[in-house]
């Protein structure tokens, strides 16, 4: 399984940015993906994930300020991040990751989100 993420980039305090993670090489479906993130110094957290079944999880910290979303028809997610605030720059990774037999699990390359204030 492979992951293609894009996205990115710079946004000022209170902007948006929307990140996007293709994943390839599976004919499985029924798999979590989601979004990590690690600052500078800091260890990688979990930003938001998203089932199958579009059931969402989310870090305290970007609670009403972000959604993931997928489109299991492209095996797609992505993450929508408004209201940038500078604490969210950080080096963002997408993740995939079947629990069921076959289990799999594969990260992106990640990709930098910079938020200036």
């Amino acid at each position: 399984v492979q992951l293609q993420a894009s996205g990115g980039g710079s946004a000022q305090a209170g902007g948006s940015l929307r990140l996007s993670c293709a994943a390839s090489g599976t004919t499985y479906s029924n798999y979590y993906m989601g979004w990590y993130r690690q600052a500078p110094g800091k260890q990688r957290e979990l930003v938001a994930t998203i089932n199958s079944g579009g059931t969402t999880n989310y870090a305290d910290s970007v609670k009403g300020r972000f959604t993931i979303s997928r489109d299991n028809a492209k095996n797609t997610a992505y993450l929508q991040m408004n209201s940038l605030k500078p604490e969210d720059t950080a080096v963002y990774y997408c993740n995939i990751r079947r629990i069921f037999t076959p289990r799999f699990e594969a990260w992106g390359q990640g990709t930098l989100v910079t938020v200036s204030s």
